[in-house]
């Protein structure tokens, strides 16, 4: 779980004659208490443990990134240094939800979200997915005004490649007409703008 320990050490199970359907969890002093039907079934209940713990371990996993770096402050570095301070961002934080993209901006509502995996790779790598999602908030396709924008980063192109050996497979094999380049994100008018992984 991405470096950080889990916040389960014990699963405690408690079957109820009362309780008809649901199978509820809740994380209580690092104990997960599941409460369910005394007729459930030993497979659907370590299917929803499983689901459970999943849920809880998600949720710890993104407290935990976005304590331990302020994205935010982040942020304001790189607008001011590559964007003349021009990009108005409403929110940034780490989601562990994105297992299939490294970043995704809402560029309606000025919000980014950057992949846990991203937290562990080097910072140079974390700034320009950073970079690239902010530039979206100004120019929310891949045009050659929105490819000058990220390059103006220098380590730009080393960061693809860190992210292509890293298994980035660009979700369309086509290029940017005016840059000539294979775009590494979902096209403009294709839902928030992402830089896809595999």
């Amino acid at each position: 779980m991405n470096q950080i320990e889990s916040p389960i050490k014990e699963v405690k199970v408690i079957r109820s004659r009362r309780r008809r359907k649901t199978i509820s969890a809740r994380l209580i002093n690092r104990v997960m208490v599941v409460r369910a039907p005394q007729h459930t079934s030993q497979v659907e209940l370590e299917k929803s443990i499983t689901k459970f713990r999943e849920s809880f371990e998600r949720k710890y996993l993104r407290k935990e990134l976005n304590l331990k770096e302020d994205l935010k402050e982040v942020v304001r570095k790189l607008n001011k240094k590559y964007f003349d301070g021009k990009v108005g961002l409403g929110s940034i934080s780490y989601s562990p939800n994105q297992s299939s993209q490294f970043g995704s901006c809402n560029y309606r509502a000025k919000t980014i979200l950057i992949s846990h995996q991203v937290a562990t790779m080097p910072r140079w790598v974390r700034n320009y997915v950073i970079i690239h999602e902010m530039a979206h908030i100004i120019h929310p396709n891949h045009s050659r005004v929105f490819w000058e924008l990220v390059n103006r980063y220098r380590l730009t192109e080393r960061a693809r490649g860190y992210l292509l050996a890293k298994g980035f497979e660009p979700e369309s094999k086509a290029l940017d007409i005016d840059n000539n380049i294979p775009f590494p994100c979902l096209p403009a008018g294709r839902g928030p703008m992402a830089l896809k992984k595999d």
